[in-house]
């Protein structure tokens, strides 16, 4: 399952640098939420109800203008769900 969540916090980081500089706010923000998912990877931490609320928005703050990061969010969740994070 690690390996699972690491090729796809892998395609992530690819699909964001397709992003436009115009987007530069959502580039940081889906950054942000990589470097906190890879510490989550990293550290078994008790209460991960923040990051996983934070990916419910960014998935639906990013759907329309950035469908494919979106389905990518969206299956680091639930790759993080089944190693029970």
């Amino acid at each position: 399952m690690q390996d699972n969540l690491n090729e796809k916090i892998i395609s992530l980081k690819k699909e964001l640098e397709q992003i436009s500089i115009e987007n530069s706010d959502a580039k940081n923000h889906i950054n942000t939420l990589i470097e906190e998912i890879e510490e989550l990877n990293e550290q078994s931490v008790e209460d991960n109800t923040f990051i996983i609320n934070k990916l419910k928005q960014s998935i639906e703050s990013f759907e329309t203008e950035h469908p494919r990061a979106t389905a990518i969010l969206n299956d680091i969740m639930v790759t993080l769900s089944n190693i029970g994070i």
